[in-house]
């Protein structure tokens, strides 16, 4: 009798660890209870039964918030603006360029999910319906808020729930720090953000509603483009002149514009950071894409502005 228990105990012991997880075994997609309704940013409902394992990203935002919150294994599919990070340009592309998409290598993928974003029109949207395909629109985020959310939708679309929460927590916890640095700051430069310079004397910019005058506010400057009527609007030479800019941040400098391509231009001269040596090369996805990296962003703007808050 005694001996089988022992034998009771010993068959027990192994089935347990047999279901222990063993060290250095990558995570798995933590599964969502289903099925999984949501309504998307162009008011369609969905349903999941499973969190998706083969999915399509056509934004370069929704393919980095895929990879940060551990779904990257699970991408089939990229647009071909999506170069962030290194993984993901190994992917096969889908198109994008000019806004047009091959819907024959989207099919001929077999995604469980596409992930559309703002810069696919409804009409693209409903054209892959019509292939049959499973389509989520993630709405554009306005607020740093809005983009958590976005990650969290991801990440219960792709049973990610729990890394997305943590990414969530991680970011919120670096901004509150930024908040912190700058609280005692005093002096608020102002700040032009470049981001076409193909006319000199109009070139655009980023009016309120974007990332951009959102970011710049959030590090401690002044946009000097926050009134205007435009989300990306163009400011005429005299316009510059009248405000003044302290700073010159180049969003367009992987275009190969140069600080000094810029000082070197009739009328910008005049202009406060040329003739301080203010003008700066900026990455602009930071910037520009509505995913995880916008703290980057955050970080990077608030000590270029701010160098002694970060000493």
């Amino acid at each position: 009798m005694k001996r089988k228990l022992i034998l009771a105990a010993l068959a027990l012991s192994l089935a347990l660890a047999a279901c222990a997880p063993v060290a250095g075994t990558p995570p798995t997609a933590t599964p969502t209870p289903g099925p999984l309704d949501l309504i998307d940013g162009l008011g369609r409902p969905l349903t999941l039964t499973k969190p998706a394992q083969q999915v399509i990203s056509l934004a370069p935002s929704n393919t980095e918030i895929l990879y940060a919150i551990g779904a990257g294994g699970q991408v089939i599919g990229r647009d071909e603006f999506s170069d962030y990070p290194e993984a993901a340009k190994s992917l096969p592309s889908v198109g994008g360029s000019m806004g047009q998409y091959s819907l024959e290598q989207i099919v001929a993928l077999g995604p469980d999910l596409v992930l559309a974003s703002e810069i696919n029109t409804p009409e693209q949207v409903k054209a892959m319906e019509d292939l049959g395909l499973t389509v989520y629109y993630l709405g554009n985020p306005t607020t740093l808020e809005e983009m958590y959310a976005n990650l969290a939708i991801v990440g219960q679309l792709t049973g990610r729930d729990a890394e997305a929460k943590t990414l969530a927590q991680s970011l919120q916890v670096r901004v509150a720090e930024v908040d912190k640095k700058l609280a005692l700051v005093g002096d608020r430069p102002t700040v032009f953000y470049e981001i076409d310079a193909s006319d000199p004397n109009k070139p655009f910019t980023a009016g309120p509603g974007t990332f951009i005058d959102l970011l710049i506010s959030r590090a401690g400057g002044v946009n000097v483009a926050a009134s205007t009527q435009s989300s990306y609007p163009q400011l005429g030479l005299e316009q510059l002149v009248v405000s003044n800019p302290g700073i010159l941040l180049l969003g367009d400098s992987a275009y190969g514009v140069t600080a000094e391509s810029v000082a070197a231009r009739p009328g910008w001269e005049v202009l406060a950071a040329v003739q301080d040596g203010n003008i700066f090369p900026f990455d602009d996805n930071l910037m520009s894409r509505p995913g995880p990296r916008l703290v980057d962003g955050l970080e990077a703007l608030a000590k270029l502005l701010h160098p002694e808050a970060f000493q």
